[in-house]
Parts: structure tokens; sequence; C-alpha cells
């Protein structure tokens, strides 16, 4: 009640200091808004003048006199900046027509000895840049670029895929050819010493080379660093050499259209009519929902599940209104080699993209996309790497249950591998499969034909596009070994199976799975008694 009776005597000075301030404020906007003296603005003329209506006509006119003024200023003011614009434009124009690519600047081929001191100043400036007289702080211990070490028989490499090991002979020829040089070059440097003139000194050769380490950072060069023999026991020679990359060039600029440029994906197949219900499910999302510039081939042998595996194409066709596919029937022996060979031949349109591939492959349209971009007819051929995926069972074994297909497909070492072994799965025009001469039907069954084929492209003139994709992946599915096999057959057969079940911490994990589960029994055992 007190506070009450305090507001309603408190509420009429509220009011009043609100009036006052109001007033205040009417006072400062009017002065505030008053005319200025006659330099710079006409006054208006009193309320009680006899010439007020004139007065205001005045003013008025005057101001909207100004308001022009200004708009033609504003107008002359956008024209000149206009006029400057397009004179930039102009030099731009002319400088760019006189120095058309900054790599022109540094191989001025008009001028050949400002071009030499130009691309030797950029290949110094490379060594400076490279650890090769310091080192560079970096983020993480990731961040460092390894080196790997050589000897005159063996190369010793971290990155080593499923196809290499940890120690080989370097099989490339370019690989070869690059470390022999390097070690040429250091042999030649310690046969001319400097400094040294007349005098005789050790003559050096290959068998003096002790060990070498070499890394190579992409945007900067590659660093050698080579041990031969000193004199005496106990000391040594070593020599260090970088190979510094160039400035990069411009080499092709142009505009690619693959709107019309369709893929006939050929399967050859034998029964395993489950396999290829789930081959049409990814055909269809991918091929003819994502894509749509697409034809199927099948090359079916035998007769045991045909009529199952037609009545799948089939229900695709009509549910996803999809015509053009080929089915082809033969009764022989299952042959892989064959399968491709008859259907690539079967094609009667005009030059197409091949797409050699098997029902436990899933692709992308992404992956479709590639496999155009990376063919050309007389040119070049696609040969991917695909990633083979583990055993779902063991992989997610820990799980309360196995994700979906779509959620498996995930690139982690934990999940698969990069296929690097595998040589079937490729992309290439129907004209440079012909002209190559095809598949060696004489290979029955599974492998080698794949190699085959491979082998001939690598000794043709054809550029063969070699690198991982992202979206291409073998699905797992059961290798049987069977009793027929030899013994050591039968262990390689095992090995690979082992191979294509789980990483090698996985495979760990199964193998001391008792111990595991021991020791985790005791620690609830032990936790009950605390």
């Amino acid at each position: 009640m007190m506070l009450r009776r305090g507001f309603i005597l408190f509420l009429p000075r509220l009011v009043g200091l609100l009036v006052v301030a109001c007033c205040s404020m009417s006072i400062v906007y009017m002065l505030a808004c008053t005319p200025k003296g006659d330099n710079q603005q006409l006054a208006l003329p009193r309320v009680h003048s006899p010439t007020v209506k004139e007065g205001y006509e005045a003013a008025l006119q005057e101001r909207e006199e100004q308001h022009r003024n200004y708009i033609v200023s504003l107008k002359k003011q956008i024209a000149q900046l206009k006029a400057e614009l397009q004179g930039r434009t102009e030099q731009l124009k002319k400088m760019q027509s006189q120095y058309p690519d900054p790599l022109d600047v540094w191989l001025d081929h008009s001028n050949p000895e400002k071009a030499q001191a130009n691309l030797l100043a950029f290949l110094r400036s490379q060594v400076d840049k490279a650890e090769v007289h310091s080192g560079v702080k970096l983020s993480t211990e990731y961040a460092a670029v390894p080196f790997e070490s050589f000897t005159l028989q063996k190369v010793y490499q971290l990155e080593t895929g499923l196809t290499r090991h940890p120690e080989e002979k370097p099989v490339r020829k370019d690989k070869r050819d690059e470390l022999m040089e390097v070690i040429e070059l250091g042999v030649g440097s310690l046969n001319k010493p400097e400094g040294v003139g007349n005098a005789k000194h050790r003559v050096y050769t290959a068998s003096d080379f002790v060990e070498g380490i070499y890394r190579t950072e992409k945007n900067k060069g590659t660093l050698y660093e080579l041990t031969f023999k000193g004199d005496t026991k106990h000391q040594f020679k070593k020599i260090v050499l970088f190979r510094p990359f160039g400035p990069v060039m411009k080499v092709k600029n142009e505009n690619v259209n693959m709107a019309d440029t369709l893929i006939n994906i050929i399967v050859p197949l034998a029964k395993r009519a489950s396999k290829f219900r789930q081959f049409m499910q990814n055909f269809r999302e991918m091929g003819i929902q994502q894509d749509g510039r697409i034809h199927l081939t099948v090359v079916y042998f035998g007769k045991e599940q045909m009529n199952e595996v037609k009545s799948i194409l089939e229900n695709t066709s009509r549910s996803a209104n999809f015509k053009n596919f080929t089915f082809i029937q033969l009764n022989e022996e299952f042959s892989r080699g064959k399968g491709l060979d008859v259907g690539a031949r079967f094609w009667k349109g005009n030059n197409v993209v091949l797409f050699f591939c098997d029902v436990d492959i899933y692709f992308t349209a992404e992956f479709l996309n590639s496999c155009r971009l990376n063919t050309q007819p007389g040119k070049k051929v696609f040969y991917p790497v695909l990633f083979s995926q583990y055993n779902p069972s063991i992989i997610y074994g820990h799980h309360d249950s196995i994700p979906s297909l779509e959620q498996q497909l995930i690139i982690k070492k934990e999940t698969g591998f990069w296929r690097d072994f595998g040589f079937g799965m490729t992309c290439q025009y129907r004209s440079d499969f012909i002209n190559i001469g095809g598949f060696d039907l004489d290979i029955k069954g599974w492998g080698g034909e794949d190699v085959h084929l491979y082998r001939k492209y690598l000794h043709s003139n054809l550029i063969v596009i070699r690198t991982p994709v992202r979206g291409l992946f073998h699905l797992w599915h059961e290798k049987q070994c069977l009793d027929e096999l030899t013994p050591e057959q039968y262990k390689m057969c095992m090995q690979s199976k082992a191979m294509n079940e789980a990483s090698h911490g996985q495979l760990g994990m199964l193998v001391f799975k008792q111990e595991i589960e021991t020791h985790l029994h005791r620690q609830k055992l032990n936790s009950k008694k605390t």
C-alpha cells in the first residue's frame, strides 16, 4: 500500500518532467534546423512578413536549383570515373597483350640470354626454399616429408602399397635411371674436386657408393644425400645434390564437353544372380538416374540362373523406363576376357567409351565423369585404382549391426585398401580397344587377361592414366580356396584371402581375441572386489 501511494504522488511530477524534456528537445531541434546565414543558405521570411508566400517560393526555388547543380556534378564525376576505368582497362589489355603469361617473361625466347638468366635465378631460389641448407618450422609431426634410402641394388621405401615391398629393386625405369644418374653425378663430382689443381687424387667409382637418401617436395624439387667410401675405414665422402623443379608451364587450356559422351558398361557374368541384383540397384541410381548417358551390356555364360538375371534386367528397364541395354548369352565355359571382348565388338554404333566392369563393383556418377575425362580416342586410356572393401563382418563386428552399403563406402585404412595390383576395371574408347587387338582369348576363367591387355597399352603410344579414384569400390565377397589346389597354391590363396579380410591391426585383434577377453574379465572381477 505504501508503495502504491508513493507512486500516485510521484506520477504528476513524472508527467511534468516529461513535458519539460519534450519542450527542451523541440527548442533544440528548431535551433538546429534554423537556416544559416546569407553566405550559405537563404533565410526563410518571418511569419508576420507581408511577402511570406513569395519568400517561401524563392527559398524553395533556390533549394531546387542547388539539388539540380548537385546532380549535374555527380553525373560529371560518374562520367569521369567511367572514362578513367575504361582507360585503365585498355592499359591492362595492352599489358596482357605484351606479357600474356608470367612464364613467358621468364622464358622469353626472343632474348635467350635473359631467359637463361631468369631460369637460373628461379632454380637457385628453389634450392633456397627447400630444406637443403636449413630446416623449416613444421606444425605437426605429420608435416615432415620423409626420406627414402637406397643402395646400388635396392630401394627402401615407406609408401609401398600392396604390390610393392619395404625393400625392392627399383622396377620402374624412370626410378632406376634417376638414381643411377645421381650416383654417376656424385662420382663425377668426387673425381673433380674443387681447388685441387693437377694434384693426383683417388679415382672414385660407383662401387665406392655406400648408401643414399632422397626425398621429393612436390613444389620445390628432389634432395639427394649420397655417402661414399673415404680414404680410410672410418672416413666417408658426402655429396649433396638437388634437382630443382622448374616453373610451372601452361601446356593446354581447353573446354571439354561431355554432354553427348556415352559409356557402354560391359559386365561378363555367370550365375551370381543375387550379386547382379545388388549391381543393378547401383546402376539404376548412379547410371540411369544421376548420369543418364549410359548403356549396359551383359554377356552371360551358360543357362543356370539366366532367367533370373534377365528378369532383374527387364524389371529395371520397365520401372526406370530404360531401354539402353544389351543381353548376350554364350553357351560355353566362363571366360572374363572372352565376355568383355564379345561385348566390346558387339557394339555397332558410333565410337563409344567402354567401361569394363565386374558385378561386385560399386561406382558413383562422379566416377563415370572421370572415366570420360581420362579417355581420348587415339590418345589416352584410363586404368583407375579402385578401393577394395574389407570384410564388413570383421570391420563392424563390435557394432550392434552392420551399416548399409552406402555407409560402408568410406576410404580409410580400417575399411579397405587401394587395389593397386588389379587392372580389370578400365575405360577406353572402342576404337583403341579394337586397334590394340583386344583380349587374349586363350586365357580361360578369371585372371591374367586384364594384365595382358594392360601391357598391350603400355607397349603402345597411348597414354595410360593410372590413378586412385574415390568413386570406384570393390565390394567384399568371400574368397573360396578349393581343395584341388596344390599346397603352395592353397597357401597363396589363403594369404590373398587374409589380405582381403581385414587390416593388419584388425587381424591382430582376432589373433589376440582370447588374451583381450581374459584381460577384460580380470578387470571386471577387480572392479567388483573394490
